[in-house]
């Protein structure tokens, strides 16, 4: 690698390209020339819950510093909205979460940009890559509203809006290829040979995941209803590292005996072999158990399905594409209500897996900390499992964890989460509100917090049903409570009194002695449920900072609000 001078007259963004360059260059025996024409400026404005929006604008403006433009990647949390306006090409990668939320670091501007104080945007180009999943009603809202918004303010789009799915790879390239090719430099190719970097990474990751080995899987819960499953696996050989805050995924395999039904209930000759997406052939019973979504069924699904089938009843539901009816036809049924109830007519079996998902890993937050639990990383997972249209179903990942890794392998990797983080002193307090498996991170946080010898006091708040049953790592919580570590615990046990208990209410209970930690400048942090319970807390956040900040409601939302912009306010919640 040519390195440059240290006194030579570039900025480092200048200096890492020309080094770069000039390097690439010699190394294939070119003679270097310099791109023709001016560079395009871009700024590009990512949010991100889990980190996946964030990952993709820096590789878009690793791929454009190559083709002749002078890219900018901002935070949207940090972002300077008063430029907005004269912003010449914009583009935002951001995600959905919860009930068609914007991520936490892009509540700010995503309300001010859909307010009447919004500025005119005529003169900006933009266009919107949107994350989301299917599985959930208000796919992608997020990135489609920012993308109406622009609009009505005037805005032109560089390319159309692409809505991406779960498995987002090839929606990146077909949208950064459409911008890239319509803002391309005169002279210049409209991509690095139309090449997405990072495609190929080295070591294990989500596209090449390490067949991990399960140490030890018991469930946490001493009888009652729930069950959740305390997992530690084994990192050894595999060069994985995490912090704690992160998350990793698990690549599941859907329950055989439910492919069985699926293969004896369907029409062509299921003993075939099929194609999978990266050209391997496996059987269909294979590819059924290991690659494809069995355990959910959408609108995208169904819609694919009824041209196939004769039922009158997913023909009026097709035809009348109501929101609702959809949800509540696809509510606590999988695909073997669909080859069962609605039997469709494939000619064969890939046309049969051709209309359906791949398989996704799941994310969990990891309950441990590497420097506590050297080469191995812990889970604290909620097996679900329930009854629906007569039948009884599960969870895929945490029955395949609970119920079906005996003797296997499971393929991980690590999903690094930058959005919730340790603050970076150890003498900072923090407060944890995490119910239920909300405590995994918590588990880590205070592992790390001894091993690190950090000062700063510990509050965690964690709830359950009832205390007999669902005290998770009780024992471990009460020695950190013995050695110092937590300097205080307060349990809501919902259901063993009349009046239902959650850790809000203590919030709300204990508001002042919080205030106080917040006034000492505690972090405060979230993870588990994003629709209700993650609403109910910041809800309830909102309320002490006006009870006893003594704030008006907007002058607490200001508060909150900054909390957020210095990283005092985090959460992991799903």
């Amino acid at each position: 690698m040519i390195k440059l001078p240290e006194d030579a007259p570039f900025s480092p963004e200048q200096r890492a390209w020309l080094e770069e360059f000039l390097s690439e260059a010699l190394a294939g025996g070119a003679t270097a020339s310099a791109p023709a024409g001016p560079t395009v400026p871009v700024t590009v404005l990512w949010g991100s819950q889990t980190g996946n929006a964030e990952s993709l604008s820096k590789q878009l403006m690793k791929r454009m510093k190559k083709g002749g433009f002078e890219p900018e990647v901002h935070d949207m949390a940090t972002y300077d909205r008063s430029r907005l306006p004269q912003e010449k090409n914009l583009l935002i990668i951001t995600s959905t979460y919860g009930d068609g939320e914007p991520p936490d670091n892009a509540e700010e501007l995503y309300n001010w940009i859909l307010s009447d104080e919004a500025p005119k945007m005529e003169g900006v180009s933009y266009s919107v890559l949107a994350l989301g999943d299917t599985n959930y009603p208000d796919f992608c809202k997020c990135g489609i509203d920012f993308d109406l918004r622009l609009e009505a303010l005037g805005a032109s789009r560089i390319s159309a809006r692409v809505d991406s799915d779960v498995d987002f790879d090839d929606p990146f390239k077909e949208w950064s290829d459409a911008v890239i090719g319509a803002l391309a430099p005169a002279g210049q190719p409209s991509s690095s040979n139309g090449e997405v970097l990072d495609q190929v990474e080295e070591g294990y990751s989500k596209k090449h995941p390490f067949p991990s080995t399960i140490l030890k899987n018991y469930n946490l819960n001493t009888g009652g209803e729930k069950e959740t499953y305390h997992v530690e696996i084994s990192l050894d050989g595999s060069d994985l590292s995490y912090e704690v805050g992160d998350a990793l995924g698990v690549f599941p395999t859907n329950p055989p005996e439910v492919v069985d039904e699926i293969l004896e209930n369907l029409a062509f000759r299921t003993n075939a072999e099929v194609e999978l997406p990266d050209g391997r052939e496996v059987s269909l019973r294979e590819a059924l158990i290991s690659f494809y979504d069995i355990g959910t069924i959408n609108k995208s699904v169904i819609q694919k399905w009824q041209p196939r089938s004769g039922s009158p009843y997913l023909r009026s539901l097709v035809e009348a594409d109501d929101k609702k009816a959809f949800e509540d036809f696809c509510w606590g049924r999988d695909l073997i209500d669909l080859v069962v109830d609605h039997p469709a007519d494939f000619s064969d079996a890939d046309e049969f897996v051709g209309i359906l998902k791949k398989l996704q890993p799941r994310l969990y937050s990891i309950a441990s900390s590497p420097n506590a639990h050297p080469g191995e990383v812990h889970l604290c997972v909620g097996i679900v499992r329930y009854d629906s249209h007569g039948r009884k179903r599960g969870g895929i990942c945490s029955t395949y964890l609970s119920d079906r890794s005996d003797g296997t392998n499971p393929g991980v990797f690590v999903h690094s989460n930058k959005a919730f983080r340790l603050p970076e002193s150890g003498d900072t307090p923090l407060i944890m509100v995490g119910p239920g498996t909300g405590i995994a991170p918590f588990r880590a946080f205070l592992e790390e917090r001894k091993v690190s010898g950090a000062k700063g006091g510990n509050w965690l708040l964690f709830g359950n049903p009832h205390q007999a049953t669902d005290f998770l790592y009780q024992d471990e919580l009460t020695a950190f409570q013995k050695d110092g570590t937590l300097q205080r615990l307060d349990l809501a046990w919902s259901r063993d009194q009349k009046e239902k208990v959650y850790v809000q209410n203590l919030m709300i209970e204990h508001g002042a002695e919080m205030w106080k930690w917040l006034e000492d400048g505690a972090a405060f942090y979230v993870c588990g449920d994003a629709s209700r319970m993650a609403k109910d807390v910041d809800a309830a956040l909102h309320k002490i900072a006006e009870t006893h900040g003594k704030m008006s409601e907007d002058e607490a939302k200001e508060f909150i609000s900054k909390l957020k912009k210095d990283k005092r306010y985090q959460r992991d919640v799903y």
